[in-house]
């Protein structure tokens, strides 16, 4: 008797993405949305980027790093988004195996860049509160070059070996991925082999990376607070919570997204695939659309650039 096609003997030379395999219909509903979303993020990002750019006033090393920020979304938004919309418009589920490995790598260590980015600029933010005297001496042009690197080297050596664990493993069945993006998990269920060890060391890279930056960004913003109920004049105290409630914010929603995520995979028995398929999509687009938006927004000095941007154009 043949196989189904999902089944063969021969290796697996591309793979087939099933968004939301038990409510197909969700796609036409949800291509909307999700496009507008797509579109925000991306033109938020692109002003906020051009406005720092261009504005003398935003060359400063808090701007840097969310012009650090703003690339990061952008690159993990180009990642993902675009092949969704395509799966939802066009019916294009077929991606091939270095693609889907090569949007695998860029998912893993992007998300715990932005992390990193955050603890950063928390760093930032402790030097400029607590040690006001010394801010121009410490987070100085160099320091933002020197962290960028250390971003991007220690997330990418650390998370490289998740995608390439998962492209050693033998795919001799099932090529059809239930879910809209190169998941990990996802993707090492079709193989033949025993993926465990690639398991551990993601839930091990993952929870050290995130865990570790988040320990530091807790620790910063408690002695920032102890800090500020220091302060004499109510004022100071006021523009000094200010300056970092826009990054306190941001931190809530990348957090806030990225426990739901892990929470609803935990207990992934208990909720219906589709709505793990659908967290993890909005992971990687709700921060990159609202991020821009909260700086814009509660940043003074942003606002005039994007103003001033605005004039130069009309």
């Amino acid at each position: 008797m043949a196989l189904p096609s999902n089944y063969s003997t021969a290796s697996v030379s591309e793979f087939l993405l099933i968004c939301f395999p038990n409510y197909q219909s969700w796609q036409h509903w949800l291509s909307l949305p999700l496009s507008l979303l797509f579109l925000l993020a991306m033109g938020a990002n692109a002003t906020l980027l051009i406005t720092i750019w261009l504005e003398a006033s935003l060359h400063e090393p808090m701007y840097y790093l969310l012009s650090l920020l703003s690339l990061l979304d952008i690159v993990l938004c180009l990642t993902v988004i675009p092949k969704v919309l395509a799966i939802f418009w066009f019916d294009f589920r077929s991606i091939s195996f270095s693609a889907c490995f090569l949007q695998m790598f860029i998912m893993n260590s992007f998300l715990p860049m932005e992390s990193c980015t955050f603890m950063i600029m928390a760093y930032d933010r402790y030097v400029a509160i607590c040690h006001p005297l010394r801010y121009r001496s410490i987070i100085t042009d160099q320091f933002v070059a020197k962290a960028s690197v250390f971003i991007f080297t220690r997330n990418a050596l650390l998370t490289a070996p998740i995608p390439i664990l998962t492209a050693r493993l033998h795919y001799c069945g099932k090529n059809v991925i239930e879910n809209c993006i190169c998941a990990n998990l996802s993707v090492s269920r079709l193989s033949c082999d025993n993926f465990t060890p690639n398991r551990i060391y993601q839930f091990v890279a993952g929870w050290t990376l995130l865990g570790s930056d988040f320990i530091l960004i807790f620790l910063s913003y408690t002695f920032i607070l102890r800090a500020v109920l220091r302060f004499k004049a109510e004022a100071a105290a006021v523009k000094a919570l200010s300056t970092c409630g826009s990054h306190f914010i941001l931190i809530l929603f990348f957090s806030t997204i990225l426990l739901v995520v892990v929470l609803t995979n935990v207990a992934r028995k208990r909720v219906p695939m589709d709505i793990l398929i659908l967290l993890n999509v909005l992971h990687h687009l709700i921060p990159p659309a609202l991020n821009p938006i909260v700086y814009g927004v509660r940043t003074k000095e942003i606002k005039q650039g994007i103003k001033k941007l605005l004039w130069r154009r009309m």
